[in-house]
């Protein structure tokens, strides 16, 4: 599998950017760019992202984005049979794992990474995420040690941006 994508984007992707290095009054040019690379086919996420995401405050700039910015086909549906079966192989293996604590499985259970590591495992997408991959933790399940387990390819998204070649110009 390669880094070149397509990619998968997950959550705290979104929420670092726009609370940090890619404000949107900062840096639009972040944000068109996640747009412009889903329409050649390189950039997307799941729905169950998409829900996460609607769930901040309706006045944010990332709600507003999602809502009014987005294009509809940007966030993948996961109600496929391949999706739905590569999630319960992965919720198995979170749930038989002596690593993890009963608190950091139920809390996953909760969450989207399950899904998105699902959907890139059944179309052979790379996960792009602000976690670590973290062999020794116990307390919460990081999406890069499902990914390693599952051989789903993951990444930064500063790889991504370079890999894509994606460049911010400085207007004045």
């Amino acid at each position: 599998m390669s880094a070149s994508g397509p990619y998968l984007m997950d959550a705290d992707v979104f929420i670092q950017a726009k609370n940090q290095y890619y404000a949107f009054p900062i840096c639009p040019g972040f944000w068109d760019s996640l747009i412009g690379r889903y329409e050649t086919g390189d950039v997307f996420s799941i729905d169950h992202i998409k829900q996460e995401l609607l769930r901040g405050d309706k006045e944010e700039d990332l709600v507003k984005w999602v809502k009014k910015k987005v294009p509809k086909g940007f966030f993948l549906t996961t109600q496929e049979q391949a999706v739905i079966e590569h999630y319960k192989n992965i919720m198995l293996w979170v749930q038989r794992s002596v690593q993890f604590s009963d608190a950091a499985k139920a809390k996953f259970a909760t969450e989207a990474d399950g899904w998105l590591a699902a959907y890139a495992k059944a179309h052979d997408y790379v996960v792009i995420t602000g976690e670590q991959y973290r062999p020794e933790v116990k307390s919460r399940v990081p999406l890069p040690n499902v990914c390693k387990a599952f051989d789903v390819e993951c990444c930064e998204v500063f790889r991504m941006l370079t890999n894509l070649r994606v460049q911010f110009g400085w207007k004045r």
